[in-house]
């Protein structure tokens, strides 16, 4: 299967290199900055103006596509946390929200590719390994505003693929590095006439610096396109293939000897992925424009997890064993049951003993987006209104196992026992169809108050439905309903020649997901591979955003400066949360009261010459606003029932106060006489900071918090041909052990044979060491 698509993904992406070298010259030389005629997200660009951006050229300024790379060294506030430990599974942080591909993360931020939904039907992630890089033409993250509909509590992130007639030409790199890291990609895209076709293909890999942590990633994209004078069509095709290893959190004392440790494997998830999408526009007058987004996707994921249990024999019958649990500070010891409950017995020999979850996932989801846009000339400005409705329908089939293991000398899990299946559902086998509909109906008003002044509004409703409807028997049966109207508005004020103002509100929400609405009872927690053993209700989460900002464009002393300020203040009701549980490796969600998060945003870009320089900082503020009790079994400052309490002002987990990244480039010539001629070269390198962060599960800030970090990366590149470049990129230049994610553990009884006196409670995710890329690129 995966020879099979890759060579699928190569021939797709030869055809239209043929296709494109074969079309006119004229044709490839069609200005690519061309006014959009696609619908990227609802709302025809509402609040892009003060958007943070990323273009097709800042995707590879380390030499190869980097989308990831990207925001987190090139956009303010940005940041990551590395609980997977996979460098394609990370936590995107912005705002104190949160957008991640991993199941169990509460997602903060709304995800739109080329104008349709893409926080996935189950568990609304967004998994950004799914898209090859090599395909995006613009990238945006976007202030909070209802338009975006639901999960945008801290933004949006607004991803554009590119056409033949957006991206002219053929691009394409390929480059290896340390830890068997290899990435290759190849785009090609032209116009004829009405006409423009491209395509891209991406593969990419690593053996992984730490223990059993190999990835691999094969995607594609193509696209179709006709524009008509008044009417167009594009067609867009997906395909991805993905096997990535994220081990996890290690114990601290651990990492502390060997940094490449991990605590317990497996952890591999597969994933196949297929989206088609059509985009038909039409001008129904000069003024006024219909654009459309329909889409339909398909995926299968496979996980198998490796974790360690409080399992051990029976204390009354030796010959039997048992499932430890803590419940409100007393030890419990439970018989285990295999699906016929019958008692487990005691393997032979005195064995550590784990558990290997199995999960699966079938996943399919259909969905549209339309709106009708008019713009027209309005009191010296131009009047923009949007109507729109937007539709997204997902049907998930997830099941999942956990049976008796023991782990190896390596710490690896290998299955040994029956499927666990408790009475009280501790540990127990799911298999559940979920069913989700979402529906949106918005409008958009940008109203000129002025030649220089103008109004931002939108407003939009909101409906959620979601079903669940066990397979084996009635527990997980629910039905859960959610409506709200969000309103919005922004006033913009050009102030002066190259200065701009804005104040704006705006209100959100986001409905729980399935896998929330069905893990929500502490008597029947759940794992990542294992999400639904009880179905409580919980309540949808709602954000007020405040903002005021300004940006400005200028020049001083021969530089030519662009700017952009931010304050805003994030008012959040009935968060819900991630609590660990008393039985190892489970988690059940809860609404655990208010939250808060403001902060400053600030970046500046300075260009003379070939000298460019980007800086930015952030400063992120994320409390707790409610005083709740909270579970938390593996925090030593726990109370004798295993609950903390958390106090209105006490730091959020995961979010670093603050963050700053300085990029320098430069970009000249070799050997240039006076008629320029000369070969080309460049030599950047950026510094990124950011400061300490609180442990998950210290949600009463008593631990010491994970280290801040700095980190230096350093790039070049030399023309080795016209438009064939040599590069080169070593990233955390100096060797720096840091870590990005930090939660409370238990090791218990696992063997660390090389930290054997190891007894720190706290799990770090290490960050990645010395690394080095080299490699070659055409174009871009």
């Amino acid at each position: 299967m995966r020879g099979s698509l890759t060579a699928y993904l190569a021939g797709c992406s030869a055809v239209a290199g043929l296709l494109v070298w074969g079309l006119p010259d004229a044709a490839r030389a069609q200005e690519a900055a061309e006014q959009s005629i696609l619908v990227t997200a609802p709302g025809a660009g509402v609040d892009s103006d003060d958007a943070l951006g990323l273009s097709r050229e800042d995707l590879v300024r380390s030499g190869r596509p980097d989308l990831i790379g990207a925001l987190t060294r090139q956009l303010p506030g940005v940041t990551l946390q590395d609980a997977q430990g996979n460098p394609w599974q990370p936590v995107l942080v912005y705002r104190g929200q949160t957008a991640s591909g991993a199941q169990g993360q509460s997602q903060g931020l709304a995800a739109y590719l080329d104008g349709a939904r893409f926080n996935l039907p189950f568990g609304d992630t967004v998994s950004l390994d799914l898209l090859p890089d090599a395909a995006l033409r613009d990238v945006e993250l976007v202030d909070s505003s209802p338009v975006y509909g639901l999960n945008a509590l801290g933004g949006a992130l607004v991803l554009e693929t590119a056409t033949g007639r957006s991206a002219p030409g053929v691009t394409g790199s390929a480059s290896l590095g340390a830890y068997g890291a290899h990435d290759a990609s190849l785009a090609a895209g032209g116009a004829a006439g009405r006409w423009s076709v491209f395509a891209a293909v991406q593969s990419r890999g690593e053996k992984g610096w730490r223990d059993f942590s190999s990835s691999r990633l094969a995607s594609g994209y193509a696209d179709l396109g006709y524009d008509g004078v008044a009417a167009g069509l594009h067609a867009k095709l997906i395909v991805a293939s993905t096997g990535l290893s994220g081990n996890g959190a290690s114990p601290e004392d651990l990492l502390a000897v060997r940094r490449a440790a991990v605590f317990t494997h497996p952890d591999r998830t597969e994933n196949r992925f297929t989206r088609v999408s059509l985009h038909p526009w039409a001008d129904l007058a000069p003024t006024t424009r219909l654009q459309a987004a329909v889409y339909a996707q398909w995926q299968t994921s496979r996980a198998l997890n490796g974790d360690a249990a409080d399992i051990e024999p029976c204390e009354d019958e030796p010959g039997l064993l048992c499932l430890e649990t803590e419940d409100e500070g007393e030890e419990e010891a439970e018989v285990l049951t295999d699906r016929l409950g019958r008692p487990i017995g005691a393997l032979a020999g005195d064995p550590t003993y784990a558990v290997l979850n199995r999960g699966e996932l079938h996943s399919r989801a259909f969905g549209m987006l339309a709106q009708i846009t008019d713009r027209r000339p309005l009191l010296g400005g131009s009047n923009v209104l949007t109507l729109g409705t937007s539709l997204d329908y997902g049907r998930s089939a997830f099941a999942a196992t956990t049976a008796l293991g023991t782990l190896d000398a390596t710490r690896g899990v290998q299955a040994a026992g029956p499927v666990i299946a408790q009475d009280d559902n501790a540990i127990a086998p799911v298999s559940v169809v979920t069913r989700n509909l979402y529906a949106g109906f918005f409008a958009a008003e940008t109203l000129p108050l002025g030649p220089r002044l103008r109004l931002e509004a939108g407003l939009r409703y909101n409906y959620a439905a979601i079903r669940l409807d066990d397979q084996l028997g009635t527990a997980l049966d629910g039905r859960h309903f959610f409506t709200r109207l969000n309103p919005g508005f922004e006033l913009d004020w050009d102030a002066a020649p190259g200065l701009s103002l804005r104040a704006g509100y705006a209100e959100t929400n986001r409905a729980p997901t399935p896998a929330e609405l069905s893990c929500a009872d502490p008597e029947a927690p759940c794992s990542l591979a294992n999400f639904f053993v009880a179905d409580p209700p919980l309540r949808q989460v709602v954000a007020r955003t405040w903002e005021l900002g300004a940006s400005g464009k200028g020049a001083a002393g021969g530089w030519r400066l662009t700017w952009l300020a931010s304050v805003y203040r994030a008012d959040s009701r009935d968060e819900i949360r991630r609590i660990a549980s008393g039985v190892r490796g489970r988690a059940y969600f809860q609404n655990l009261g208010d939250a808060r998060r403001q902060g400053v945003e600030l970046s500046l870009t300075a260009q003379r010459g070939g000298f460019r320089v980007g800086a930015t900082y952030a400063f992120t503020d994320a409390t707790n606003r409610s005083l709740v009790r909270i579970a938390s079994h593996g925090n030593p400052d726990a109370e004798a029932d295993g609950a903390i309490t958390v106090r209105p002002g006490d730091r959020l987990p995961g979010v670093p106060r603050h963050s700053a990244n300085l990029n320098l480039d430069y970009a000249g010539k070799m050997g240039a006489g006076k008629a320029g001629a000369g070969r080309r070269f460049s030599l950047g390198g950026t510094l990124s900071a950011r400061s300490g962060q609180v442990l998950l599960g210290d949600e009463a800030n008593r631990a010491p918090l994970v280290p801040g970090y700095v980190l230096v990366d350093v790039r070049a590149g030399i023309e080795l041909l016209r438009d064939v470049v040599l590069f080169g990129e070593v990233r955390n230049l100096f060797d720096r052990a840091h870590a990005t994610f930090g939660t409370f553990g238990e090791i218990g009884s696992v063997p660390l044979a090389e930290a054997p006196g190891a007894s720190s409670p706290r799990f770090l995710g290490p960050g990645a060491p010395r690394r080095w890329t080299i490699g070659i690129r055409r174009g871009f």
